[in-house]
């Protein structure tokens, strides 16, 4: 197939970018027949995750991704220098040789650093003091000198200060191997625990991790692990073994130091385990055993535990009861259910509670004095923002450490004194070269959705932008999972603004935005609102001018990459172009095969298809199985060879299919990424590469050279 395509050329008359005649590949068509509740499919491209199944077919499937990398690059030529400048731009922004906040924890002060030229970060304390001699625990530039992908996680020392645990995943599969190190003698110990999610929970003997242990295959997190030092990680004791798999598990510890919890929840409910830290052969006890259709977190303060949970109440409430008696019927109500307020989450202090609440779609702190009950809020004085509780390891501080951003505003971190209520801002995020927030302008919108419900939007443009319809915009979604898609400051997204896009955020049901409902509303059989949701907003955006369908573009990753494909099949002509990134489309086939890592996990949020009335409603909306002989807009796919989340033949499958189906003459270019997964590149500058790929995509199609 050759492609020639003229893209349209916006109103202020810049010249078009001209795409080369080069022929697409073409993947080979291999039926295969797959029947379910007397539902016959045909899927000529199954074969594709051959490579990941190990199957005969796997080395012409990395033959076809290498043709599409291929294609891509031969396609996007004559953006290569738009491409190094934008990168270059971006890159410019980042202030090389920089520090993050120092915390104190334990009688030292953690922080992290980066040196100018490098990808990583050195982890780094000061006993006492910030004029103590530096500690470099971790120099993770020089750990990941030979690799191509190089993750470090899991920073965990122990109460006596003496040993470090940390997590290293070589292959961006997630799947961690855990290793310690003396920090007293710099020595790296024999102890190495693979197959791991990466973070681990020392007890209070400083020589006993906890650690949670995946499946090889599935990678599901399928048992607690316990190990000794100095022992053989395969004789590990399996100390809690999950038998649901459709539950994600994990290990903690109580801020103050007293217990540790094993945590077990999927979508609808969950279940808590603890253990007194100090008794690390002890026997978990449950804590409350898990109740149909109720999610609940535990918090240890000094005399009781707190209890989020959603047990008749939606948007969840508040529970305490004493540490000897933890079941249902001794939790007494602290903060009732509100209909209008989301309650998030709680962060314990000894003598303060702060509670993160969510109301009209944006995040609260309130403080709660633990002695007289007394409750405040912080002010943030802005209209669309995102401000959560950050790192606040010390139990018995009266200050709090908080994050703060909006559209316009850059990464920032204030220290909150919860006596005297003043405010300290610690440090922003520096953006080089110099940002004057008066240059942009934000907004909070609110679109009708085809059901009448209003669905908020966070967009950011620079100033002088007018709504006469002729500038591009890029509309962002997500819209799955409960996750927020709070309005965030990035740096890189400049080089758009700054090149006349508007950026928007469709805060669309599917998320947790609005409340607990606005989750329930945009999964399971309701999934389809996420869909119609950022249409509507697509074409409110329209119609109040600030961009035409000529010039509006759409983007999303792994669930919003299936955001993305669905709305390419339902409203193809609303759209100039999509950005799909890792890309959750083939919905059916991959709920179908519990081999594939977080498939069985994920039952309560998409539906189980072995159930018919679940199977024929996720076919009805899954972007592989919907595509239509007609017109597509132009459409940029990325992906990663060894994506753990979304397994690289969704994509692969899909824009296959749509370039043998599709009517049209515009473009469909795919980018694997032969040594990334789901995250993409590990380093910190590496990754603008591909954010610069998109941008110059968005370009081209815009007729934006420089």
């Amino acid at each position: 197939m050759s492609t020639t395509l003229v893209s349209c050329a916006p109103k202020s008359g810049r010249t078009p970018y001209k795409w080369p005649s080069v022929d697409a590949p073409t993947a080979a068509v291999m039926p295969h027949i797959r029947t379910l509740h007397g539902d016959t499919v045909i899927d000529n491209y199954f074969w594709l995750n051959d490579y990941f199944k190990k199957g005969p077919d796997s080395a012409a499937v990395i033959a076809y991704l290498e043709a599409e990398n291929q294609y891509t690059a031969a396609m996007m030529k004559d953006t290569e220098s738009l491409q190094t400048k934008l990168f270059d731009e971006m890159k410019s922004r980042i202030k090389e040789q920089d520090e993050s906040v120092p915390y104190f924890k334990n009688g030292y002060y953690y922080y992290t650093r980066t040196e100018e030229g490098k990808q990583y970060f050195k982890y780094c304390r000061k006993k006492g003091s910030l004029e103590a001699p530096e500690e470099i625990l971790l120099d993770v530039d020089a750990m990941a000198q030979g690799f191509s992908y190089y993750a470090v996680g899991g920073f965990n020392v122990s109460t006596d200060n003496r040993l470090l645990a940390y997590g290293v995943d070589t292959v961006s599969r997630r799947q961690y191997t855990i290793h310690v190190k003396n920090l007293e003698t710099g020595e790296t110990l024999a102890d190495a625990i693979p197959g791991t999610s990466g973070g681990s929970v020392w007890a209070n003997d400083n020589r006993t991790l906890f650690y949670t242990q995946n499946n090889p295959v599935t990678l599901l997190t399928e048992r607690i692990m316990r190990h000794t030092l100095g022992a053989d990680s395969r004789s590990d004791a399996v100390v809690y073994h999950e038998e649901d798999n459709t539950n994600y598990i994990g290990v903690g510890k109580a801020k103050s130091g007293k217990f540790i919890y094993i945590y077990s929840g999927g979508t609808l409910s969950s279940e808590t385990r603890y253990l007194e830290a100090d008794n690390p052969m002890g026997t978990f006890k449950v804590f409350q055993p898990r109740m149909k259709d109720v999610l609940y977190d535990v918090t240890a303060l000094e005399d009781r535990f707190l209890i989020l949970t959603n047990q008749n109440a939606k948007n969840f409430k508040l529970m305490e009861c004493p540490f000897g008696q933890t079941g249902v019927a001794h939790w007494a109500e602290v903060i009732p259910h509100r209909e209008d307020v989301l309650l998030e989450d709680v962060d314990e202090f000894k003598n303060f509670l702060v509670v993160s609440e969510r109301k009209n779609g944006l995040i609260q702190l309130a403080v709660r004095n633990l002695s007289d009950g007394a409750a405040h809020y912080l002010d943030f004085g802005e209209e669309a923002y995102t401000a959560y509780p950050s790192t606040n390891p010390e139990y018995g501080t009266s200050t709090l450490r908080y994050a703060y951003t909006s559209l316009t505003t850059p990464f920032s971190t204030y220290e909150y004194d919860m006596n005297t209520h003043e405010k300290t801002l610690l440090k922003q995020q520096e953006v080089v070269g110099g940002y004057n927030v008066g240059d942009y302008v934000t907004e909070r919108l609110y679109a009708q959705a085809e059901d009448g419900t209003e669905v908020p939007i966070s967009l950011v443009y620079k100033k002088g932008f007018k709504k006469d319809g002729s500038a591009p915009l890029l509309l962002y979604g997500y819209g799955s999972y409960g996750a927020t898609m709070d309005p965030s400051f990035s740096a890189a997204r400049l080089s758009l603004l700054d090149r006349g896009f508007v950026y928007a955020i469709a805060h669309i049901r599917g998320g947790q935005e609005m409340g607990r409902q606005w989750y329930e509303d945009g999964k399971m059989m309701k999934k389809k609102n996420t869909f119609t949701d950022f249409i509507d907003c697509g074409r409110f955006l329209v119609r109040q001018g600030y961009t035409s369908p000529a010039h509006l573009y759409a983007q999303g990753g792994s669930a919003g990459g299936l955001l993305v494909g669905a709305v390419a099949n339902m409203a193809p002509e609303l759209w100039h172009g999509l950005v799909a990134q890792v890309p959750f489309v083939d919905v059916v086939n991959t709920m179908l095969d519990e081999t594939i890592p977080l498939t069985t996990n994920e039952y309560d949020e998409w539906g189980n298809p072995n159930n018919e009335d679940a199977y024929r409603y996720m076919k009805s909306y899954s972007p592989y199985e919907n595509i239509e002989a007609k017109d597509y807009p132009n459409i940029l796919v990325t992906t990663g060879l060894h994506d753990s989340q979304v397994q690289y033949f969704e994509p692969a499958k899909w824009v296959a299919k749509l370039r043998s189906t599709k009517t049209d003459n515009n473009v469909l270019l795919m980018k694997t990424e032969m040594d990334y997964g789901h995250g993409g590149a590990s380093g910190r500058f590496d990754y603008l590469k591909d954010v610069a790929l998109v941008y110059a995509f968005l370009c081209a199609l815009e007729g934006i050279t420089e």
